[in-house]
């Protein structure tokens, strides 16, 4: 019989996210699950069938196999697997967060996993950073302290004092994991002696009191590149907290903060600025010089422009950090009002009045000639 197609088995779309394939799966599983459904060979079948489908659409790449080749794609090359070694630890592991989060197992990764795979990646960790607009403009080298574990220097790690080494758990034999039985499933949980790790230390480390970690405080340069923007990422590769048992580092992440600047905004990778001026500029034209990051720009008014007017200087904006090209500077004109005038500006103003009050009536009257 012919294989459904697996997305056809969870009933979601191929342009589903990983998340939607997941929640799917987990109604799937808690309704056909074979302990819900004892003496049901059709709901057993559909489990695994719902299972197997999660698998592969729930793994990155084996989605992009399946995607790209079907079916057959998943058995080349070593890259798939069969129907009949379906529920191996191998691809137990894959949907067994979904299991434990079902059933209430804490750790659902097998007995032979945890044999083989001693080595674990140290965590990642985060760091925010403030930059000015300007520090985001042109690009800075900044110094971060990153507070991590790493192993303890005197036991290596292992949590023994030097010269003694932990002694294997006797409730698990040394594996972590705790066996247990649900329904078909041979399902293993964290032994509760060694929290996992198989081991036992009966003369702890004096240094770091059996726990083979302690503390590292390390400052660490970092090139913010021009054009960096509030809530980018920057990875440090390998500066996270060190691996156990020989697992490799684990990454730095800095996340970035950009402070609000008090003359520029940014608008995408233009950068803004708002130029305010008097109406006599606005009626008759100028040149203004603003201060930017880059140094001084000559600014054109043109005659008779009116508020909200935009200027554009190309090129000048922030760098497109993810490819070639930049934004550009956008001059907003703002014309003001002004204040506190003197008895002279009034006279002035008084005249300019009565000179638009004339333009204005022939104005008036020109139109109702075009009327009539």
């Amino acid at each position: 019989m012919a294989k459904k197609d697996y997305y056809e088995v969870l009933g979601v779309s191929r342009n589903s996210t990983v998340g939607e394939i997941k929640q799917s799966y987990r109604k799937l599983a808690l309704k056909y699950h074979p302990d819900r459904n004892q003496g049901n060979p059709e709901a057993e079948e559909k489990f695994k069938e719902a299972s197997e489908a999660y698998s592969v659409l729930g793994n990155d790449e084996k989605r992009n196999i399946y995607d790209n080749y079907g079916f057959d794609g998943l058995n080349m090359g070593g890259r798939g697997f069969s129907t009949s070694s379906f529920f191996s630890d191998s691809i137990f592991s894959d949907f067994g967060d979904i299991l434990g989060d079902l059933f209430g197992f804490g750790n659902f990764s097998s007995t032979r996993k945890n044999e083989r795979y001693r080595t674990r990646k140290g965590s990642d960790i985060g760091i925010e950073v403030d930059l000015t607009l300007e520090e985001a403009y042109k690009g800075i080298e900044k110094t971060v302290t990153a507070h991590r574990e790493k192993n303890c220097d005197v036991c290596n790690g292992t949590g023994a004092e030097p010269g003694t080494s932990p002694d294997v758990c006797m409730q698990c034999g040394g594996t972590g994991n705790i066996r247990r039985s649900q329904g078909f499933f041979s399902i293993s949980t964290t032994c509760s002696m060694c929290n996992g790790s198989g081991k036992i230390i009966s003369h702890p480390c004096k240094k770091c009191k059996g726990n083979g970690r302690m503390e590292d405080i390390k400052d660490i340069k970092v090139i913010f590149p021009p054009g960096v923007d509030n809530g980018n990422r920057l990875r440090i590769t390998g500066e996270g907290e060190e691996g156990f048992d020989g697992g490799r580092p684990g990454d730095l992440y800095i996340i970035i903060n950009v402070k609000e600047d008090d003359k520029f905004k940014r608008e995408g990778n233009n950068l803004i600025y708002e130029l305010n001026i008097n109406f006599s500029q606005a009626a008759l034209g100028d040149e203004v010089k603003i201060k930017t990051f880059y140094g001084t720009e000559k600014i054109k008014v043109p005659s008779e422009t009116q508020n909200e007017k935009i200027v554009k200087i190309k090129g000048k904006g922030f760098k497109n950090i993810n490819s070639w090209g930049k934004g550009d500077l956008l001059v907003i004109i703002k014309v003001v009002t002004p204040t506190n005038i003197s008895r002279r500006e009034k006279e002035i103003y008084k005249e300019l009045r009565e000179i638009e009050n004339k333009k204005s009536k022939n104005f008036s009257t020109e139109s109702k000639n075009i009327f009539n």
